[in-house]
């Protein structure tokens, strides 16, 4: 008796479908990516011969102390008035309203005392105004 060889058939994954699908996204990655030239400027800075100034730019400090008294730049004020406060800042501001004008005060200064300061100053015409303030994390 002669029996049939039963041909095994392999068994095997076609990767051909999975190539198709590999090739299929690196089409669309490609075709969905936007490319960009980026353009470099050449630009020649121009050198500066000479001494750094030593100079500070001038600034007023007006500082308000617990009580509402004022000092500008160290020089304490005789009285708390607006006009005598109106009249130190533009004395030592020499008139020029573009002078940065800083406002430094207490915790316990009470906020109108602030606020005369600050209406001063605008009155004035100063536009550069700044509030000095402290972190309390690094002051303890």
């Amino acid at each position: 008796m002669k029996f049939k060889r039963q041909s095994q058939a392999e068994d095997s994954i076609n990767l051909t479908p999975l190539i198709d699908v590999v090739f299929l996204l690196l089409i669309f990655f490609m075709v969905s990516t936007t490319f960009t030239k980026e353009t470099h400027l050449s630009v020649d800075l121009p050198e500066a011969v000479g001494e750094a100034s030593i100079d500070a730019p001038r600034q007023l400090d007006i500082l308000i102390t617990a009580q509402g008294d004022y000092s500008i730049n160290g020089q304490a004020l005789m009285n708390n008035s607006m006009a005598t406060l109106k009249r130190a800042i533009s004395d030592l501001s020499g008139g020029d309203t573009k002078v940065p004008l800083s406002i430094t005060a207490d915790a316990q200064t009470p906020h109108q005392a602030v606020i005369t300061a600050m209406d001063a100053a605008g009155q004035l015409g100063f536009v550069h105004l700044s509030m000095t303030t402290r972190n309390p994390k690094t002051d303890q």
